[in-house]
C-alpha cells in the first residue's frame, strides 16, 4: 500500500526516531495526518504505548532496517495487499550466511522488491544483479547503486540463455503465489557449482500436487534442504504466512537444469524461417 504524502513526510522527517523496535514522532501533527501513521504504522505490526516514559510506536521486532526500505520504496505492506514484503532483516543476514556470499562472487536476485537482500549482497562484496517487476522500485534500486544492473520486467519472461554465464549464487524472496515457478525457472540461471537460497511458502514441505512432490525429491537427491522457518518470521510485514527456507546446491552432472546444463543443450532450428 502507498505511503500517503503527509505520512511520508511524517516518517522521513528528521526529528522522527526510529530506532531498535521503536517509531517515536516528538513533534505536534495534525489529527488526520496522526491517524493516517497510526495506521501505517498499525498494519506493519506497530503497537502504540501511551506510557510517558516511552510514547511511541513500539514494535515486537527491530524495525528500522524495515521501515527503511518501505520508505525508500514508497510503500507498505498491509492485509488487504500481499504483494510487497520486504524481508526482515534478520532473514537477509540468514539468507546471506545460507548462501556464503563473498566478495567477488556474481549474485542474481530476482524479485528485488526495494533492495532489502541487494544491500546485505553489496556490503558482503558481490556483484549483484536483480530483477523487479514494479518500475518504480526498480527505478528505486537503481538510484541506491548496490546492484550493477537492474532489469524492471517479470522474471518469468528472461530466457537465461541471454546471459553469458551463469550466476555464483542466487538468492531470492519470490511471490509466493508462484513462488515454486520462480524457484525452477532461477535454475536456469545457476551455474553447475551454484547455490540458490529461496524463501518460499512453507507448503513446499507438504503439498502432494505432482510438480512439489518431484522438486522435492530433487531436493533431496542433490542434498538440499528445505527448513521451516519460525511463524513470526513475516510479523514486522503484517503477516502471518508460514514459511520455510530452501537450500539448493548444483553440481555437474547433477539433475539440475542449471545454465551450465542448459547452455550444453542444442538450440531447435527454426525449419519455418524465411
Amino acid at each position: 500500500m502507498r505511503f500517503p504524502e503527509a505520512v511520508l513526510a511524517v516518517l522521513d522527517d528528521p526529528r522522527t526516531e526510529i530506532r531498535n523496535d521503536l517509531v517515536r514522532i516528538p513533534f505536534e501533527i495534525d489529527r488526520a495526518v496522526y491517524e493516517q501513521v497510526n495506521t501505517a504504522l498499525k498494519h506493519m505490526g506497530g503497537r502504540w504505548d501511551g506510557r510517558k516514559s516511552v510514547r511511541a510506536h513500539v514494535f515486537p521486532y527491530r524495525i528500522a532496517e524495515f521501515i527503511r526500505h518501505c520508505l525508500a520504496a514508497g510503500e507498505y505492506p498491509s492485509k488487504r495487499e500481499q504483494g510487497f514484503f520486504p524481508t526482515p532483516p534478520h532473514l537477509v543476514t540468514q539468507i546471506s550466511d545460507l548462501a556464503g556470499i563473498r566478495a567477488g562472487m556474481t549474485v542474481l536476485e530476482p524479485s528485488a522488491g526495494s533492495g532489502a537482500i541487494t544491500s546485505e549482497i553489496a556490503r558482503r562484496g558481490g556483484v549483484v544483479d536483480s530483477v523487479e517487476i514494479d518500475s518504480r522500485r526498480a527505478e528505486l534500486l537503481r538510484e541506491q547503486g548496490d546492484c550493477r544492473r537492474v532489469i524492471a520486467g517479470d522474471f518469468l519472461d528472461l530466457d537465461p540463455l541471454d546471459y553469458e554465464e551463469g550466476f555464483d549464487r542466487i538468492v531470492m524472496n519470490p511471490p509466493f503465489t508462484k513462488g515454486l515457478d520462480h524457484i525452477k525457472h532461477a535454475i536456469g540461471f545457476m551455474r553447475d557449482d551454484s547455490i540458490l537460497v529461496s524463501v518460499m511458502s512453507q507448503g513446499l514441505m507438504w503439498w502432494s500436487d505432482k510438480a512439489t512432490v518431484e522438486f522435492r525429491e530433487i531436493v533431496e537427491e542433490v542434498g538440499g534442504e528445505i527448513e521451516a522457518l519460525p511463524d513470526d518470521s513475516f510479523a514486522m510485514c503484517g503477516t502471518g504466512a508460514s514459511t520455510c527456507l530452501l537450500f539448493l546446491p548444483g553440481y555437474a552432472g547433477g539433475p539440475l537444469r542449471t545454465h551450465d546444463w542448459l547452455k550444453g543443450q542444442p538450440r531447435q532450428l527454426d525449419l519455418f524461417a524465411a
